[in-house]
């Protein structure tokens, strides 16, 4: 081979390797990051793409968009997962005919997204997703699709196939055509009631492709986009929109935790939003805390009876959080029963009091016991081999690992037969906020109320109670409501259809005021009876029994009660209305679903109605639980009325994401979309999976 040659073919192979190495550079440096569509949920414009966020990723967003306004939640339940709740307004259309009923107010519409990863992008192949848009609203913008995005460089290239909404253009034969001919039509008009899965609909009638391409400019605050989308807004709720031409351009801007965007679409119109975005897994709170105890100088002493148990249980308080109850130091353990108050993650608070102990007590003592409590009634017991703690916390070999030297266990009778705090009986109470909130209503998109709820009560010891709570209004425009009961005609009791009269009328309200007897009745059962003013609208009677062994994925429970509806004129005044109502539970923690747990609950609903309820919470690093439940029971959408079934959802923040001092406590922002009568639980004012709660694997 000639020198020339050989020359020119190493320098082929130079700039080639150079190109390569480049390339393989700026993908990694350069990628562009999934934004927000018009609708909510990862996307171009107008359509959405296959691109997942990180776990826990949740973006709030605000679009206006000619003849519509979005307003949108998406939240990345998982890494394969994300979902979307949507409200739509529509400008060109109104709520009602009725002016008395809502007046001059737009149509307003709720919807859900839902989209799955099949397929994760690799070197060569790219990321694939299905997804379900508006499936189970009033179908507005009801579609299916599956798409695939590609990443080179500072390009993502997208495309996908649509059904539905996303396939109006009709670009190509629906392929399941070819499997059946009832895919070839899809069933046409809305669903009407709404709150209805129409899998009948599902990959049904035209289809169209739709996709594009993300740009992440050098500067990095700035992405552009352009988008071919597969709809012809020939089927609009807003009417037929005029569209001059399918493609789509747009522009993101990124700014700290807030994207701006700006978009023309259909060849006439521009478009804008913003979105506030954080993650739910690293939301944290800078905390101004002293550190754990240190053991390097430890100087504990020599005996059991030189033991300075003030300092031992005040530091308990102060340094872990923990308020002792009942303690017992012997010569070779010691045990500590008490309520964990400040630290909700149980590795930090364990570490904590063992750190306290370590350095009170003396080398004979070989464990110590841990044993946490809700109500008085000993839950779990954390025992810690004092010296493997010891030697982890002083960090004597490099792979020490504190959480390696405890275990947690049910307390023994042993333990328990020792249990016997000086005080259990006496006066208690708390004050908290209460927010209640509804979007969508006739009267107005957003009504609300806030107030305080003050609660109080005696324990005649351990296991006996009296527990009450009211409710006192602040600042609320409920007063907007233009009728307390609706006028639709029911086949069901008016069992939560009549809430508007309980909220509205009464600024003070005597919530609950029950008696409470709980006891841990056998090995890894627990029992509660109540009576009284259960919950807002209905009084009565009730128990419960719940199996639940320590750190176990799975819990049984059963409940009944007799209630009777309460006057809303009368703080405790009753109707004559009563039921029977009670569900068998299973509470499931599936391995293979990091965090999470699923209830179904079986059984008699307050409108007498039989069926099921699910219910699923997904719990992230912060200690954020987003939930969503729904119940189906023998009522028929029909007689069920709008929402065709009971559903809802809700997002639980720990109170120590907004405070500067570790501390336990929840604050519950739900959301029912639609609150009629069937499928209804009662809200009972005690629930034992809740008590137990430090029993549960991932217990924070």
């Amino acid at each position: 081979m000639s020198a020339p040659l050989l020359s020119k073919k190493k320098t082929l192979a130079l700039v080639i390797g150079s190109a390569l190495s480049s390339s393989a550079f700026a993908d990694t440096q350069v990628r562009v990051i999934p934004s927000q569509m018009v609708q909510g949920g990862n996307g171009l414009i107008q359509t959405p793409t296959a691109r997942m966020r990180e776990e826990g990723g949740m973006a709030i967003n605000y679009t206006d968009n000619g003849e519509y306004r979005f307003w949108s939640v998406n939240i990345q339940l998982y890494d394969w997962m994300e979902a979307t709740a949507r409200y739509t307004d529509v400008r060109t259309q109104l709520y009602s005919q009725v002016p008395s009923f809502s007046g001059d107010q737009t149509l307003k519409d709720k919807g859900l997204d839902v989209k799955f990863r099949l397929w994760e992008e690799s070197y060569y192949l790219p990321d694939i997703s299905v997804g379900f848009r508006d499936f189970g609203g009033t179908g507005f913008f009801e579609s299916e699709y599956v798409n695939a995005s590609k990443s080179i460089g500072p390009f993502d290239f997208h495309l996908g196939l649509g059904w539905g909404y996303l396939g109006t253009a009709d670009d190509i034969k629906n392929p399941f055509c070819e499997i059946r001919d009832s895919f070839c039509e899809r069933p046409g008009g809305f669903s009407g009631r709404g709150g209805k899965v129409d899998y009948d609909q599902f990959f049904k009638g035209t289809a169209a492709f739709f996709g594009g391409v993300e740009y992440q400019t050098p500067w990095e605050p700035l992405t552009l986009k352009l988008e071919f989308e597969g709809n012809d807004y020939s089927r609009d709720r807003a009417g037929v929109l005029e569209q001059d031409s399918r493609w789509n351009v747009g522009a993101v801007y990124r700014h700290e935790n807030f994207d701006f965007s700006l978009n023309y679409q259909r060849g006439n119109t521009v478009g804008f939003g913003v979105t506030y975005r954080f993650n739910m897994n690293t939301a944290s709170q800078i905390k101004f805390d002293d550190p754990p105890k240190s053991l390097m100088g430890r100087n504990a002493p020599s005996d059991v009876k030189d033991v300075n148990k003030s300092r031992l249980y005040n530091d308990l308080y102060s340094s872990a959080g923990f308020v002792l109850i009942d303690a017992e130091i012997k010569e070779d353990s010691a045990t500590f029963y008490g309520t964990q108050v400040a630290y909700r993650d149980q590795d930090e608070a364990i570490e904590r009091i063992g750190r306290v102990a370590a350095s009170e007590l003396p080398d004979s003592v070989e464990t110590y016991h841990v044993v946490d409590s809700r109500g008085g009634l000993p839950l779990v017991d954390t025992q810690i081999d004092a010296e493997a703690f010891i030697a982890a916390a002083r960090y004597e070999s490099v792979d020490a690992d504190i959480t390696e030297t405890y275990v947690r266990t049910s307390p023994s009778k042993e333990v328990l037969d020792a249990y016997e705090p000086e005080s259990t009986s006496g006066f208690f109470y708390s004050t908290n906020f209460f927010f209640t909130q509804t979007f969508g209503n006739p009267e107005d998109f957003y009504l609300y109320q806030t107030g305080l709820m003050l609660n109080g009560g005696y324990a005649f010891n351990e296991n006996f109670s009296f527990m009450s709570s009211a409710r006192v209004t602040l600042l609320d425009n409920f007063d907007k409501f233009n009728f307390l009961v609706d006028g639709e005609e029911v086949t069901l009791p008016r069992v939560r259809t009549r809430v508007r009269e309980y909220v509205t009328q009464n600024d003070v309200w005597l919530d609950t005021a029950i008696l409470h007897y709980k006891d841990n009745i056998a090995e890894n059962v627990y029992g509660q009876i109540y009576a009284g003013y259960l919950e807002t609208m209905f009084s009565g009677v009730g128990g419960e029994v719940l199996y639940r062994p320590v750190d176990s994925n799975v819990a049984y429970g059963i409940d009944i009660n007799y209630v009777k509806q309460r006057d809303p004129n009368s703080q405790t005044g009753l109707e004559d209305y009563e039921a029977i109502t009670g569900h068998a539970s299973v509470y499931w923690q599936p391995e293979f679903l990091d965090d999470t747990q699923i209830t179904l609950s079986a059984g008699q609903f307050l409108a007498k109605d039989k069926g099921v309820n699910i219910d699923y919470a997904k719990r992230f690093d912060s200690g954020i639980v987003v939930g969503a439940f729904a119940a189906f029971t023998d009522v028929s959408s029909e007689e069920y009325g709008e929402g065709s079934f009971t559903k809802g959802f809700y997002i639980s923040i720990p109170t120590d994401l907004f405070l500067l001092e570790p501390t336990k406590g929840r604050g519950l922002f739900p959301w029912v979309p639609i609150a009629r009568d069937g499928g209804q639980l009662l809200r009972r004012p005690s629930r034992l999976i809740d008590l137990t709660e430090p029993r549960s694997p991932f217990y924070d």
